[in-house]
């Protein structure tokens, strides 16, 4: 038990070791990486360290801290606790009043995006103002045991006008108090928020060590680790929750949707693809979106002259072969300057339907020599 069961990212580890040996714990700390690449896990840790009873710089997970805070491992059943004792349907005033909060230790508190209702939450949980001035006020707090320390997860989500009320606490910082941010890009967060946090940045995993987790962690069989393991992409989190049949079908209609948007046939099918990817609840949109930055990425290096060409989705080679055959890199660039354009805007609660729609019909490949350009 310990630092020990994070595989990946030896560096990061190292650094907040060193941090808690020598007692110089910052105030703010930014991890980034990929969606389930373990920033919440790490996070989590580091809480179970800078408050286990026993170990100074890694954490036993047997004292009565490291076994309340490890609770927090799987926090799907708190979140459905905190969203059952507030209400099946809260409006706006109750979910400030009663903010979503995850504590099972005096010292550690979890704040998430929260999804505001059990049975149907909303399409995009974001932070709320109720959560950031809760740990705005405990932060402030002696704590019982080392260390309060508060994992921000999803600040991608917190609104920008209300990134202030974080500012107080980093200009301010108090000194027996920790904040975690956690975010996919730490460019999501302003810049102010960035430059008053230590930054660590989680990079994805050999595929060889997510089939280790997944060996370990699961009952999968050999060939759906791997499957699983290529799917994730490096990102163990994923891989261990990854829908196998669900994954393959959603990079199958994300390739259906370019390969009709270069000469644009069929586009009631087209659309009613891009209503489907945009609209489903089993899957997040900015999931969709990285399914499609995983098929460019594949395209362009088929279309380059390496002869190493590791795909990202190696089940699709034979399509993508196909269609790299009838596009060029400014066609890709273009694509990915689309999808760029539609993941910025998703923050403004767009109409992520029309939005993918003018994506794919900015790809088609114009038969006059007239270029054309995402317009939405």
């Amino acid at each position: 038990m310990g630092f020990s069961e994070f595989l990946g990212n030896e560096r990061v580890v190292t650094a907040l070791r060193g941090m808690l040996r020598s007692e110089r714990v910052p105030h703010a700390m930014l991890f980034s990486g990929p969606r389930g690449i373990g920033k919440f896990t790490l996070a989590r840790m580091f809480a179970q360290a800078a408050n286990c009873e026993r170990l100074r710089d890694d954490f036993c997970g047997e004292c009565a801290s490291c076994v309340q805070i490890g609770r927090l491992s799987d926090p799907a059943p708190l979140i459905e606790l905190g969203l059952t004792q507030r209400g099946e349907r809260p409006d706006a005033a109750t979910v400030e009043r009663v903010p979503l909060l995850l504590e099972t230790h005096p010292d550690v508190w979890a704040i998430v995006p929260d999804p505001v209702r059990l049975k149907d939450p909303v399409a995009r949980p974001v932070l709320h103002v109720g959560q950031l001035r809760a740990v705005q006020r405990a932060a402030y707090f002696k704590p019982q045991g080392r260390r309060r320390v508060f994992l921000i997860d999803g600040a991608d989500t917190m609104r920008w006008d209300l990134a202030n009320i974080f500012l107080k606490i980093l200009e301010e910082p108090p000194e027996s108090a920790t904040l975690i941010l956690l975010a996919p890009n730490p460019h999501q967060l302003l810049p102010t928020i960035r430059s008053r946090c230590l930054q660590f940045a989680l990079t994805p995993l050999a595929a060889a060590e997510v089939e280790e987790i997944l060996e370990r962690r699961t009952e999968m069989k050999a060939d759906e680790r791997k499957l699983a393991a290529q799917f994730a992409e490096g990102c163990p989190g994923a891989a261990i929750g990854v829908d196998l049949d669900a994954a393959a079908k959603l990079r199958r209609d994300a390739l259906t949707i370019l390969e009709r948007s270069v000469e644009l046939r069929g586009v009631a099918d087209l659309f009613a693809a891009t209503t489907a990817l945009a609209k489903s609840q089993e899957i997040a949109f900015e999931n969709v979106l990285e399914v499609f930055y995983s098929l460019l990425t594949d395209l362009l290096d088929l279309s380059s002259s390496s002869a190493k060409k590791v795909l990202r989705n190696p089940a699709l080679r034979k399509e993508l072969e196909t269609l790299s055959k009838r596009v060029d890199a400014e066609w890709i660039t273009k694509a990915v300057s689309g999808f760029d354009l539609l993941h910025a805007r998703t923050r403004r609660n767009i109409n992520r339907s029309l939005g993918l729609d003018a994506v794919a019909i900015s790809l088609t490949r114009p038969s006059t020599g007239q270029k054309k350009s995402v317009s939405w």
